[in-house]
């Protein structure tokens, strides 16, 4: 099985993703989305659980959400500090027990598994900016293996 996942699009839907996301099972969209018609064009690629980001005005996500894809257990929400969790955050992470935290708003790829918990941020996927680089991730779920893949959006 395959994950999408994606972050920081701000309004702009990278063509490429949809050739990248190609035979993903699922998609995780992890905040400052821009607007709703973006999920709903990931949507034609494979289904989609999406949060909202700091960035985001109410478009009918939820700040935290939890999805489970392949008997794996995935927490999705925008602002996350692998290192030291809000008080909330780690609550939730205690109570829901994911296998992955998928966050963004940093703009930078990250992949770090900490106490059994893989942390991923799949880096910015919105507007060509000068010096930033780009980029998506798959989550490769290869038996009891869960395998991180990045691409670059330039």
């Amino acid at each position: 099985m395959k994950i999408g996942v994606i972050s920081d699009t701000h309004g702009y839907l990278d063509p490429r993703v949809q050739t990248i996301f190609t035979g993903v099972d699922h998609i995780l969209h992890a905040g400052d989305i821009g607007y709703a018609s973006i999920i709903i064009e990931l949507g034609l690629i494979a289904p989609v659980t999406a949060v909202l980001g700091n960035c985001d005005d109410n478009i009918g996500y939820r700040i935290t959400e939890t999805v489970e894809v392949a008997r794996r257990k995935f927490l999705v929400h925008h602002i996350v500090n692998p290192w030291a969790q809000s008080e909330m955050l780690e609550g939730r992470i205690a109570k829901e027990k994911p296998d992955v935290v998928v966050f963004g708003h940093t703009h930078q790829k990250f992949a770090e598994t900490i106490n059994n918990i893989l942390f991923i941020n799949p880096g910015y996927a919105g507007k060509p900016k000068t010096g930033v680089v780009r980029s998506v991730a798959i989550l490769h779920l290869d038996g009891e293996k869960i395998r991180p893949e990045f691409f670059v959006l330039s």
